[in-house]
């Protein structure tokens, strides 16, 4: 018996299922073995960052007066290496800021609740985005500046909207930022590697 135009149909369409479905799958493999080095290469991975993985920094390098900025959880970071000068500037004006104290518990870790804001003197961890409208302040560190004032000691100035920060991250009086600027999570691992966005073990 001769098969009918409708079998035959009927296995022609069996036959080009099961062949599609035999591509697609290998196709699928492919796409997974393509990925999966490139996924191993991102090494930290910059997804984990933006989720707030850790960053290590060496500061070993850094210059007294100089300002770094990294990145952590999608967020610019400032790592001022700060002068003698500069901590003498901190100094004194505590009349003139909101929160000199840094009572506002919420911007900073409890270890860093102190008159510099940081774990080590010489080097101020903060957030750098003004915590007005979330701009990124400029680094103004000549006191006296004519544009911003004779009482200006130094720091950053937030030009869009006149907001000024000290060498700390405390926030004047009288401007439209409402608080000091964040300070991170951070720590050291040994001498000068720095640690942003994680706590120091307890001991």
């Amino acid at each position: 018996m001769k098969p009918t135009a409708g079998n035959g149909q009927a296995k022609d369409d069996l036959s080009r299922r099961y062949w599609l479905a035999a591509v697609s799958a290998v196709g699928s493999v492919g796409v997974v073995t393509t990925c999966v080095p490139f996924v191993a290469s991102m090494s930290p991975s910059e997804r984990a960052r933006a989720f707030g993985a850790p960053v290590e920094v060496d500061v070993a390098a850094f210059k007294p007066g100089e300002l770094h900025t990294v990145a952590w959880r999608g967020k610019p970071v400032w790592l001022l290496m700060r002068t003698p000068s500069m901590l003498d500037a901190i100094r004194g004006h505590d009349a003139l800021l909101v929160d000199p104290r840094s009572d506002r518990r919420e911007q900073q870790p409890e270890y860093a609740r102190n008159e510099l804001r940081s774990v080590r003197p010489d080097i101020a961890v903060m957030v750098a985005l003004c915590t007005h409208l979330g701009c990124i302040p400029t680094f103004r560190p000549e006191p006296g500046a004519v544009d911003i004032g004779a009482s200006w000691p130094g720091g950053f100035y937030c030009p869009c909207h006149g907001s000024r920060f000290d060498f700390s991250g405390r926030v004047f009086k009288n401007v439209p930022a409402p608080s000091n600027l964040e300070v991170p999570p951070h720590h050291y691992i040994g001498a000068s590697r720095l640690l942003i966005g994680e706590d120091p073990p307890r001991t």
